[in-house]
């Protein structure tokens, strides 16, 4: 019989049902994936989808080992409750060999890059951001909030969902109340697509990206060639 595909995966077909259900119980799964040309696994999933499962005469028999229940198969080797590893008490921190104990974090001793709760920088964008807290139990972008949405928020409130705090100039350093407007995030793409400039400067824009993106595929095409050698 032709063997079946689909998605270049092998079909099973009802003749490999028919022999699964009948040998699968009383089989090494091993010998009978071996004899279907399918792998382990993918015997085992069969097996699992079609509800088979081993006989009580094959778990009781040696070829089941570690399936069987009720002996003492393999209890030479296993831990005992409140056995404690060979190893404990070998590998503490600070203890190992080379310089661990010298790179290790000590407590009370942040990372670098750590910054107290107020500072102010600049992100990829030129948006000025603002530390308000140092919370460690998530991640840091949480810590840190847009000054122009601080500003406008000490005079209105939190910003409603699904609206943004724009510069009514453009200019992202005049961080003054009269500056910024609330608007919604769809008016907020609207004025920010490439279509709103002058056409010179919209088709340069376009030109960047696709430029941008054939460097892109050209770079990624090198390093898989690089990898593939």
């Amino acid at each position: 019989m032709t063997d079946r595909y689909r998605a270049g995966k092998r079909l099973w077909s009802r003749a490999d049902d028919a022999r699964l259900r009948r040998e699968y119980p009383d089989t090494a799964t091993p010998t009978l994936a071996h004899a279907l040309c399918r792998s382990l696994a993918a015997t085992y999933n069969r097996a699992r989808l079609l509800g088979l499962v081993k006989s009580a005469t094959y778990l009781a028999s040696p070829a089941a080992c570690r399936l069987r229940r009720g002996d003492h198969v393999g209890a030479a080797t296993r831990f005992r409750l409140g056995q404690a590893p060979p190893n404990k008490g070998l590998r503490r921190p600070g203890w190992a060999a080379g310089r661990m104990r010298d790179t290790q974090f000590k407590k009370g001793v942040r990372p670098h890059t750590w910054k107290p709760v107020g500072t102010e920088v600049l992100d990829d964008d030129g948006y000025r951001k603002r530390k308000v807290s140092d919370d460690r139990t998530r991640p840091s972008r949480f810590n840190w909030k847009y000054v122009h949405v601080l500003v406008w928020e000490a005079a209105h409130g939190p910003v409603p969902a699904g609206h943004a705090i724009a510069f009514t100039n453009g200019d992202k350093t005049d961080i003054r109340l009269d500056n910024l407007s609330l608007i919604s995030r769809r008016a907020l793409m609207a004025r920010n697509t490439v279509h709103n400039l002058p056409a010179p400067l919209a088709q340069t824009i376009q030109l960047l990206g696709a430029l941008k993106r054939q460097i892109r595929r050209r770079a990624h095409g090198e390093e898989q060639d690089h990898r593939s050698t």
